[in-house]
């Protein structure tokens, strides 16, 4: 039969784990009806000449905050133009199903640094308040990848308790509404999201006015409220997602223990973020692998941590960077929100005792190595910062690095611009990291901190190494793919006949050092803020999603996220058919 579309030539691998097969992929009606040598190109109404390249599963993307940019933007060409064709939203204890547009937005816009009025747009005319009218209004979208998402605790309990009432420590949900809170993830659970994701980490704080500077409502949770909603998550087989105070790192041996079966009861699908090998505790990553897969073995514990295939490397414009929120002096910039007010703070004698004494303390919990002199100086008014770190600078004027630090943000504010990487600096530690049996690649965070970071091409990297021979081709293809998919029991990550058509042909030539530069380019439906890109020309040679070609010769197709519509909203543990033609155009 004609097919709609004929990848020929190519090299196949499936996201099974098995071998690569030098074959080619028929497409009809959304789905694979072929894969095979020599396959019949006559009457197909497109071809696509994978010689050279590889033929691979759209890649899984297990880690955005994508929830309000979905709403305003469904095509999410960002990750799609780098071979993604799932996405996961809901992650970190947020989510836009069960509060206000107010709520929501003060929930977002610091901790994932997105602007308070651009969550505040994304929601205006709102008329979702529960999981099934959300799915279907996620449906109802021009989108471009397909969604899988997880119910927010801090979504939840924002919802039920009211912003306050859940931000504040002596206060506790009521039975009524702790039965509210199980209602609701039960009902999230018979809608096919994939289960819970929670926080503990208290150094994600809530922006706007009425709790700013208070850590996300899911802190405050005892951990018997935790256990009530893992109870509920284990029963059905569902997944929880969430954060370990990663500051202190102790509080994540209970998460091995709720994860734990021992024998007596089923294991609690459980995915934490994240695992790095950091600057700041460079034993712990390979103490906390080890550690994680010995319990499994003696436990039968089922516990995926995740992990960016790269090195972590942030960027920020001035004090805005979310590890300055770990530390008393960091958490008083942040919480204002005008730069008079900060420069006034800056200026303070005694707050710069307290910056210079936290930055100073070498010993104690923490994620950034504060290290000024390991972190550059990108840009600046003064062009003669450029390329020195602030400790080059402060050695220089005879000055202590954090008073150089605060003098230049005082002078230049928001303008001045740096970088400094935190963690998987060191490439043997970060190979143990990703090919470990416990860990999950992905954490892009793609959607969020848009300023900060640009990790929308981590499966290319992934890929990257298989061409530099560092891993498998067939492994690094698995990772991102049917691994990741299989584990949450969404229909994605395989190329198998019958199965909805998200295909990636990757040109592996072009796998180089374009995938680590970065470049700034406007997100339109955010009044054309400036966000960080990775631009990797050439390595994704197509995309297609349902079958259809969305992304091909470094452009999008005519009308991708705006009139036609692609993805679907994935339901765990369901088959989900690709769009028909009348429903891609409608």
């Amino acid at each position: 039969m004609p097919y709609d579309l004929l990848i020929h030539s190519g090299l196949v691998i499936d996201g099974s784990g098995g071998a690569p097969v030098r074959a080619d992929v028929a497409v009809k009606e959304g789905r694979v009806v072929a894969i095979g040598p020599y396959l019949d190109r006559t009457g197909a109404d497109r071809c696509i000449d994978a010689t050279g390249r590889w033929v691979t599963p759209g890649f899984v993307d297990n880690h955005t905050h994508y929830d309000a940019e979905v709403l305003l933007a469904p095509g999410l060409g960002e990750s799609v133009r780098h071979g993604v064709t799932t996405v996961c939203i809901g992650s970190c204890s947020l989510g836009t199903v069960f509060s206000s547009p107010r709520d929501c937005a003060d929930l977002f816009s610091r901790v994932e640094a997105v602007p308070h009025d651009c969550v505040m747009a994304a929601l205006q005319g709102k008329h979702w308040s529960d999981p099934g009218a959300y799915a279907e209004h996620l449906d109802s979208l021009a989108l471009g990848p397909n969604v899988m998402a997880y119910v927010g605790h801090s979504d939840m309990r924002t919802a039920v308790m009211g912003l306050e009432r859940s931000t504040d420590r002596r206060t506790r949900p009521t039975r009524e509404e702790q039965a509210r809170l199980d209602a609701m993830l039960e009902g999230a659970i018979d809608e096919g999201f994939l289960g819970l994701s929670c926080m503990t980490n208290p150094w994600d704080k809530v922006g706007g006015t009425r709790a700013r500077s208070r850590p996300l409502p899911s802190t405050f949770a005892t951990w018997g409220e935790y256990r009530r909603l893992h109870g509920i998550l284990r029963r059905r087989g569902a997944v929880l997602q969430s954060a370990p105070n990663i500051t202190t790192k102790v509080n994540a041996l209970l998460y091995l223990i709720e994860s734990a079966g021992f024998g007596l009861r089923k294991a609690l699908k459980t995915t934490l973020i994240t695992i790095a090998d950091t600057k700041s505790d460079p034993w712990l990553s390979a103490a906390a692998l080890g550690g994680t897969r010995l319990w499994e073995r003696l436990t039968g514990s089922d516990l995926r941590w995740q992990s960016l295939p790269v090195p972590f490397e942030v960027y920020a414009d001035g004090v805005d960077l979310v590890v300055f929120e770990e530390f008393g002096a960091g958490e008083e910039a942040l919480h204002l929100t005008e730069e008079v007010d900060r420069n006034a703070l800056f200026s303070d004698p005694a707050y710069r005792r307290r910056f210079r004494r936290d930055l100073d303390k070498r010993w104690g919990p923490r994620v950034w190595h504060r290290d000024l002199h390991d972190a550059q100086i990108v840009s600046a008014p003064d062009p003669t910062l450029a390329g020195r770190s602030f400790g080059e600078v402060a050695d220089e004027r005879g000055d202590h690095p954090a008073d150089t630090f605060l003098d230049l943000v005082v002078e230049h504010g928001k303008a001045l611009r740096w970088r400094t990487t935190l963690a998987n600096h060191r490439p043997r530690q970060l190979a143990a990291i990703v090919d470990h049996e416990n860990v999950h690649i992905g954490f892009s965070d793609a959607g969020a901190h848009l300023r900060n970071m640009a990790f929308y091409n981590v499966p290319l990297h992934m890929l990257r190494r298989a061409a530099r021979g560092e891993l498998a081709l067939e492994r690094a293809v698995h990772r991102v793919t049917g691994e990741i998919a299989d584990w949450y029991g969404v229909d994605a990550g395989h190329l198998r006949l019958g199965d909805r058509a998200d295909v990636v042909v990757v040109d592996p030539q072009a796998l180089d050092g374009r995938l680590d530069a970065v470049h700034e380019e406007p997100v339109e439906a955010y009044g054309g803020l400036s966000r960080m890109v990775r631009r990797n020309e050439g390595a994704v040679v197509a995309t297609v999603i349902g079958g259809e070609v969305v992304f091909a010769g470094g452009a999008f197709a005519a009308g991708f996220g705006v009139t036609r519509a692609h993805g679907r909203f994935l339901r765990r543990g369901v088959k989900t058919p690709a769009r028909t033609r009348a429903e891609v155009a409608a």
